[in-house]
């Protein structure tokens, strides 16, 4: 496997597992809002309308992270091999 091909690869798994990773974390934050927000609010003492933003946050930065990171080079790798054939 060639160096061009090794880095699509490590891209794209990166992608499908942090991908998978944002899903799981929407699902849990979106299903078990009450007792995530209540273990939370517990642990760092603040509230539960600044857990909202803090949530949306968090979710809007990982997505971007995984955009930047992760898709955007598997993209530029993949049109780059294809310029190449």
């Amino acid at each position: 496997m060639d160096s061009l091909g090794l880095f699509t690869a490590f891209f794209g798994w990166c992608s499908v597992i942090n991908s998978a990773l944002l899903l799981l974390a929407t699902f849990f934050i979106s299903t078990f809002n009450r007792f995530t927000k209540t273990i939370h609010t517990k642990i760092f003492h603040i509230t539960m309308t600044e857990l909202d933003i803090i949530y949306f946050s968090y979710l809007a930065y990982y997505k971007l992270a995984i955009l930047i990171f992760n898709i955007v080079p598997y993209v530029a790798l993949k049109l780059m091999a294809l310029s190449m054939t």
